[in-house]
């Protein structure tokens, strides 16, 4: 969970069709899409993350999420699985898998390929930074070339684990993930494969042999563009095709001939981490202070533009009736001022409370480069100002913010997994277990009785009695927070795409880039053009 804390235009039709910016190949071709990309290329890497949601150009697992529109979880449909899970006793599920695939090499795809990389994603020597979303799975056991077994610790369906893209046996490597090979010269079964890799740019083909549905976008082309400004600038020009832009930006463009500004739901959050080692916010009370004194609503309004929705933990009302309202953090300034005066922290001549020899005072670190990030701790600092809180924003890299978690509050998101509430909810808010990442709950704060909850929750199947214990989940966190949630974003992308329909954009993960929006399902893409 590295680097994650873990609107208007929203879709709803299953199928759109919006404006084109006309991009061409050499050869003068129509069939390929120009995106303008934020993130670095490469790290095409399951283990890394990439298409761990079962959403990717290159790879698919052994399930993938579809849904008609971002206003529910999705359902989690066959890919490489023949059917779903069937239970075969008690908390082990058989799947058949499909036959006649090939990955991008030509290997043919069976179950020791589902066996090896299941086995490589909880292997120490892999060091997969996603581990740990794995961790209700025993065991993945072929059973026969084309079925596998999964082995659980909970009652669950394994459904929600099983979206991890697979890759070819013989690419799994013993070494760490950031080494292998699969990084820059990927293998899937996907419906596309990588043809050219440079530090600016990635191109993708679609590609011969492909088992399901062949793609009328034949070409795909990633484009590094680190810089909102400069991507902005380069689809008001009709440079590229498409990209992800922070709201605002995406507001700039909205009446912009050609492009079509969309913002998709997800169960990305953003929120505040608390340092351990600060003696403020190490205190229970200003935790939940400040919890109070921060208002949500404004800071969708003014800072994500309306494109967004307010958090006070990681379960997004999306959650249906394992979501409890009533646990929800308001803005209670008057409140959360008495609650510090109550516990002692009292204001000084300076107008920051302190108690004894100690200061109502922290940093809040940010990635520099993300512009988001910045605006939500500038927010935040000016809402803790008065409640007599000083907060300091600094932009930095995520190399010092490594170093600084124990000391520092860090501007985080997550919900890289949020088709299991489970798995959205279990790290974030439980005292970090074996193999954790320091981003997963860095206060390492929990509420007396939470960590309970949570084992139980994870242990139980979906169901009345389960949303009932994440309800209680909620009121028990509000007791005592271990962070400051601020909100859920809406996902914000421009388009330009006329004279193709494709699937509406589904619920969301924490993401970055341009894998999701528009383009997260490219098979679907389908030309007007006669």
């Amino acid at each position: 969970m590295r680097r994650q804390f873990a609107a208007t235009g929203l879709i709803a039709a299953a199928v759109i069709a919006t404006g084109c910016g006309g991009s061409t190949a050499d050869d003068g071709a129509t069939d390929q899409i120009v995106l303008g990309e934020s993130q670095e290329l490469g790290d095409f890497n399951p283990m890394m993350g990439y298409g761990q949601q079962g959403v990717s150009p290159i790879y698919e697992g052994l399930l993938r999420p579809a849904a008609d529109g971002d206003s529910r979880v999705p359902d989690l449909i066959p890919a490489l699985a023949a059917e779903a899970p069937q239970q075969v006793a008690d908390r082990v599920w058989r799947l058949a898998l499909k036959t006649d695939v090939t990955f991008s090499d030509g290997s043919v795809f069976d179950s020791a390929d589902v066996v090896a990389t299941y086995r490589a994603v909880r292997d120490p020597q892999v060091a997969a930074e996603i581990s740990t979303d794995f961790a209700p799975i025993v065991e993945v056991a072929a059973d026969g070339p084309d079925a596998v077994t999964v082995r659980m610790n909970t009652d669950a369906d394994p459904s929600p684990y099983l979206l991890l893209g697979l890759a070819p046996s013989e690419a799994i490597e013993a070494k760490p993930a950031a080494e292998w090979a699969l990084n820059t010269q990927p293998v899937g079964t996907g419906p596309y494969r990588l043809d050219s890799l440079q530090p600016d740019q990635a191109v993708l083909v679609a590609r011969d042999g492909y088992w399901g549905s062949e793609p009328q976008v034949t070409r795909l082309v990633y484009t590094h563009t680190p810089d909102d400004n400069t991507r902005a600038q380069r689809i008001a020009a009709d440079e590229i095709d498409g990209t992800n832009l922070p709201p605002k930006l995406a507001d700039s463009l909205e009446n912009r001939a050609g492009v079509s500004v969309t913002a998709v739901k997800s169960a990305d959050w953003r929120g505040v981490s608390l340092p351990s080692a600060n003696t403020f916010t190490a205190d229970v009370a200003a935790r939940r202070a400040m919890n109070l004194g921060v208002d949500r609503a404004a800071v969708v309004r003014d800072v994500l533009s309306g494109r967004g929705e307010p958090a006070s933990t990681p379960i997004a009302s999306v959650y249906g009736d394992a979501y409890d309202a009533d646990a929800q953090f308001s803005f209670d300034l008057d409140r959360a001022r008495q609650i510090l005066d109550d516990a002692g922290w009292v204001p000084g001549p300076d107008g920051v409370r302190v108690r004894g020899g100690d200061r109502a005072s922290f940093g809040l670190l940010y990635n520099a480069q993300d512009t988001v990030r910045r605006d939500l701790s500038v927010a935040f600092a000016a809402a803790m100002n008065p409640l007599g809180v000083e907060v300091t924003p600094r932009g930095t890299s995520w190399d010092e913010i490594d170093t600084r978690l124990d000391a520092d509050a860090v501007l985080l998101g997550g919900g890289a997994t949020p088709y299991s509430i489970d798995s959205q909810v279990y790290d974030a808010l439980h005292t970090r277990v074996p193999d954790s990442s320091p981003y997963s709950n860095p206060g390492n704060f929990t509420a007396p009785g939470l960590d309970a909850l949570l084992d139980a929750a994870r242990r139980s199947a979906p169901g009345p009695a389960n949303d009932a214990r994440y309800r209680e989940i909620q009121t028990v966190y509000e007791s005592a927070p271990s962070a400051v949630y601020l909100a859920f974003l809406h996902h914000t992308y421009a388009a330009r795409s006329d004279g193709w329909t494709y699937d509406a954009p589904i619920l969301e993960p924490h993401s970055h880039g341009v894998a999701w929006g528009p383009w997260w399902n490219l098979p679907s893409w389908r030309s007007d053009a006669p």
